[in-house]
């Protein structure tokens, strides 16, 4: 533990539910339950080793291409850990905030969401953002309208824009980019995952699936981390 470099920010694509119920002969809705349980547990472990901002994907804009009974589990459940991540952050000073779309989302849902947000704003420890309809290219689509838009009222000009003031239109203007992104289940790819932030990220993909990540298999991704050279594209 000592000689592990721990990462300011840490981003999370939660993947394998699916596939961790289905080995199990299970529905899908309970692979996705148990997730739901994993990132709870994640959560705790972070703020235990310091991590100062963890992202996590937990329900992408292309999710909703999933069947009707998937997306309708999905739903009930994060009704359910909306109203339980509230006792969960508050109880380890964690600051929950929300990136992506809401506006898709059921009147009760964006309530809950708001909930969170508000139960947890004092809190000072570690930033928790959960990405629900979110996906990188609708993220950046919707920056660059809302530049437009200021351009064209004179609140900013044409030579205004930088790097920095995209990233201020971003729903990731208030966090830092992720040091370190992990994905579970193997997959290699990033599925459309916060695409301008993760330029200079540190990758770690890992076999396990989601509901199978635990302290472990997060200290073997710190660790891995530990042992990169960040070079920042400068030599």
């Amino acid at each position: 533990m000592e000689n592990l470099v721990i990462p300011k920010s840490i981003a999370i694509i939660l993947d394998g539910n699916g596939r961790w119920a289905e080995r199990r002969n299970l529905p899908r809705a309970m692979g996705h339950k148990a997730g739901c349980e994993t990132l709870e547990k994640t959560v705790e472990d972070c703020v235990r080793l310091g991590v100062e901002c963890l992202t996590v994907y937990a329900f992408s804009t292309e999710n909703w291409k999933r069947s009707a009974l998937e997306v309708g589990a999905l739903m009930k459940l994060l009704r359910f850990y909306m109203v339980k991540l509230i006792d969960v952050a508050n109880k380890n000073n964690v600051k929950a905030v929300m990136i992506g779309d809401e506006s898709r989302f059921e009147p009760d849902i964006r309530k809950g969401i708001k909930k969170l947000i508000e139960a947890t704003r004092n809190n000072t420890g570690m930033v928790f953002a959960f990405a629900i309809n979110y996906g990188g290219r609708d993220e950046i689509k919707r920056a660059v309208e809302n530049i437009v838009d200021d351009v064209e009222s004179g609140k900013i000009s044409k030579s205004d824009i930088s790097e920095e003031l995209i990233s201020s239109y971003l729903d990731t203007k208030d966090l830092p980019d992720p040091d370190l992104l992990i994905r579970t289940s193997g997959e290699l790819r990033v599925s459309n995952f916060l695409l301008w932030q993760i330029a200079y990220s540190e990758f770690y993909i890992t076999d396990t699936l989601w509901p199978d990540f635990d302290k472990e298999e997060l200290l073997k991704a710190i660790e891995s981390y530990s042992h990169r050279q960040r070079r920042f594209g400068g030599r």
